[in-house]
């Protein structure tokens, strides 16, 4: 079985120029910040570097000013940042907004079926009526899941668990393995029916983590480990010779994109050393994404749930994007962090 083989000083220079660059974009109160400064986190934690939790500590503490604005799913993924500050500096008013967020989740949030989370944006033109996306497992599932833990909050973490079950349920297809990028309640089906590279890996980066703050004696502990277990068996057959994995991920004719390389690739970092030369695959892959200044090239644009694979396929990919920016920084942070997974 292959040793992880990657050159420990470029990839801490790699997280440097990341998290500079991303703190020269702009993000509101939403998901695509929520998703660049969770990589931030990562890349703190994996580094130690003061540096990057002043920067985040400051946008944050900016943006509260006013205190939180209108929550959605998706714009409750910024939670993440929260926990972390509040870990690293005591503050209370962190986790109080962050307790407020998950509050707004159980009690608030659109739900359908059997409690799952209705996929919401902060854009009155555009309603998903009982709709489940799997980016909620990121933005919204996971975050419960943390919170929970570190709060010692039952009721949290089991919500945050019944999204993934839910999620589970909806979306993972049991011939492939594979997770759809959405369902649709109403007309009981999943719209376009495409494995979608990024969304594929908001269900496997989330799951990875999730298992290490699951107890094992937990009864979903084994439900969400055989569902993490045979998506990555099913995502590893079809990591393209670069070492990435194409945005339909069945698809060999459709792009290679980054993000959900970068995702990918570090579920797997977390799920044990059978993955390693399919993350050495994927090292040199995602650096040669990663420009001098710390853009990350390749990142598909904001993706609803496309009519067809065309649709995916047209999706443009020229700018740099902040979940581009975070789940790069979540897979190299992840190199670092290895031994602690």
């Amino acid at each position: 079985m292959p040793a992880l083989l990657y050159d420990e000083q470029e990839i801490r220079s790699a997280i440097d120029r990341v998290v500079h660059r991303t703190f020269q974009m702009d993000f509101n109160w939403d998901w695509p910040g929520g998703v660049a400064f969770y990589g931030v986190t990562e890349a703190y934690e994996a580094t130690g570097k003061q540096e990057y939790l002043d920067m985040l500590k400051a946008w944050v503490d900016e943006q509260l000013e006013d205190g939180l604005p209108k929550l959605t799913v998706n714009a409750v993924s910024i939670g993440h940042s929260l926990l972390t500050l509040y870990k690293a500096t005591g503050e209370e008013k962190y986790i109080d907004f962050a307790v407020q967020m998950a509050d707004f989740l159980m009690n608030d949030a659109e739900r359908f079926a059997d409690g799952i989370f209705q996929h919401t944006v902060n854009s009155e033109d555009y309603n998903f009526p009982e709709q489940a996306w799997v980016d909620t497992m990121f933005m919204a599932g996971y975050f419960l899941v943390r919170i929970g833990t570190l709060l010692n909050r039952t009721d949290y973490l089991e919500d945050g668990i019944k999204q993934y079950h839910g999620h589970e349920e909806f979306l993972q297809d049991p011939v492939t393995n594979l997770y759809y990028h959405g369902w649709d309640n109403l007309a009981q089906n999943h719209m376009s029916g495409i494995y979608w590279a990024r969304g594929n890996s908001w269900a496997a980066i989330t799951m990875a983590r999730a298992l290490k703050l699951i107890h094992v004696t937990h009864p979903s502990f084994m439900i969400i480990e055989g569902s993490l277990r045979d998506q990555l068996a099913a995502l590893v057959r079809l990591q393209a010779d670069s070492g990435l994995w194409h945005t339909v991920l069945n698809d060999p004719d459709s792009y290679t994109e980054t993000s959900g390389s970068a995702g990918i690739a570090a579920a797997l970092i977390g799920s044990g050393k059978m993955y390693n030369k399919y993350v050495n695959k994927s090292i040199q892959g995602i650096l040669g994404r990663i420009d001098e200044d710390g853009s990350v090239r390749g990142v598909s644009a904001g993706t609803a749930v496309m009519r067809d694979a065309e649709g995916y396929k047209g999706v443009p990919y020229k700018r740099v994007q902040g979940w581009g920016q975070g789940l790069a920084l979540t897979f190299l942070s992840s190199l670092l962090t290895r031994k602690e997974w």
